[in-house]
């Protein structure tokens, strides 16, 4: 199929907007694998900490420190490839980032040693911050017109139901094949070999001339106009994707600490269904207003932290069942306002970047206080670093969940 992008660049000319953009819900459901797969990569070591942890002898505090790297490298990243796929195009980013998962994951399959370990995470996150800019905004690029927030749903439940399919898989392959972290990565490859034939045909244009081009990688941010709704989205959601972080980097050694068990199909299947509900709860809450979702969203997290403070000292399961059903439950509802937001107010040469500020200041939470967590629990007790960061937590979200609600009827008004 040849397009006016096609035609005037055979002439030489500048390339136009093509007035039928060849979009469809059929393409813009399967820009969202490639972002399923690489986000499973995201969670996919999380169940495995437990083995790695008495394979190599590390402490809890490490193990957040190795949750760090993965967030280094998703930052990194997220500072660059927003921008740098609003210039170039979105395929030029993404292939990249496959390649780098596979490299990632062969690393987690044959790890020996704690550097080896880190390097893996950060090389994962590379992949995952190349998806949560150029492959959430080549999601929403592909949405039918007059979609883009069904655009913008779709381009947020493929990230967390990718984040829910990785655990879930490491879970139950490493019980049931030989080799608990190979055979998860092993596929792993084998689902990120299947992205690449996606990412080569999807019907992506490239950037107008007045964008394309070269230049310094930037802190990546929204157009001006935009930034004002951007800071109170990443009010909520900031707060909300870290209380998942904390239940992602501590959670399987707190569950196996409290069932007595190292059953890795339990812990993930914990996160799996952390994440599932984060996805569902995207599908449900669609017809929600942006202010009634981050109130939705804050509510959901302080129930989790309050449910996950009560969990340690009184050993319960359950509650620490809950406490990660209400935390993906309030991280999606956070996730669809903020991201829905973006995808439907901002020009299609501005997303890409304005998908990485908004992950990159919710991850950028997210890392630093699970590992500040983490050397507290190890200081203190689980317990009281446990509870020091919920309260943290759930202060942040109530207080960024105000300024959104308000910033949001000072802007209507």
């Amino acid at each position: 199929m040849t397009t006016d992008t096609d035609t005037s660049r055979a002439c030489g000319q500048p390339p136009r907007p093509d007035p039928h953009p060849p979009t469809s819900r059929r393409w813009m459901w399967f820009a969202a694998w490639p972002v399923v797969v690489a986000l499973a990569l995201s969670n996919e070591p999380a169940p495995l900490y437990v083995v790695w942890q008495d394979r190599l002898g590390f402490s809890a505090a490490t193990l957040t420190l190795i949750y760090a790297f993965y967030v280094v490298g998703l930052l990194g990243t997220l500072i660059g490839a927003g921008s740098l796929a609003d210039r170039i195009g979105r395929r030029p980013v993404l292939l990249p980032g496959l390649a780098l998962g596979i490299v990632a994951a062969a690393l987690f399959a044959t790890a020996d040693s704690v550097p080896a370990l880190a390097l893996a995470r950060t090389l994962s996150g590379v992949t995952v911050g190349a998806f949560l800019s150029a492959g959430l905004a080549a999601v929403s690029d592909l949405a039918p017109a007059g979609s883009k927030r069904l655009g913008g749903l779709v381009a947020s439940a493929s990230m967390v139901g990718g984040a829910a399919l990785g655990p879930m898989l490491s879970g139950i392959l490493s019980e049931t094949l030989p080799g608990p972290t190979v055979g998860v990565f092993v596929l792993q490859i084998a689902l990120l070999v299947t992205a690449f034939p996606v990412v080569l045909r999807m019907p992506l244009h490239r950037p107008a001339a007045h964008v394309a081009g070269t230049g310094r990688p930037r802190i990546p941010s929204a157009p001006r106009p935009h930034r004002r709704g951007l800071l109170l989205g990443l009010g909520v959601f900031a707060p909300a994707i870290t209380a998942t972080g904390f239940v992602l980097s501590l959670g399987p050694s707190l569950l196996a600490d409290l069932l007595h068990t190292s059953n890795r199909t339990v812990a993930g299947g914990t996160i799996f269904i952390l994440f599932a509900a984060a996805t569902g709860v995207q599908f449900a809450a669609r017809g929600l207003t942006v202010p009634t979702l981050f109130r939705l969203g804050a509510t959901l997290t302080v129930s989790g932290m309050t449910t996950l403070i009560l969990a340690v000292p009184t050993g319960s399961v359950t509650l620490v069942l809950v406490a990660a059903v209400l935390a993906g439950l309030g991280q999606g509802s956070a996730q669809l306002g903020a991201l829905g937001t973006l995808s439907s107010r901002i020009p299609s040469a501005r997303l890409a970047e304005a998908n990485a500020a908004l992950t990159a200041g919710g991850y950028l939470m997210a890392g630093a206080l699970p590992v500040g967590a983490g050397y507290l629990s190890d200081a203190v007790g689980l317990a009281a670093g446990t509870t020091a960061f919920g309260v943290t937590v759930a202060i942040l979200v109530t207080a960024g969940a105000v300024a959104a609600t308000t910033g949001s009827r000072a802007t209507a008004s």
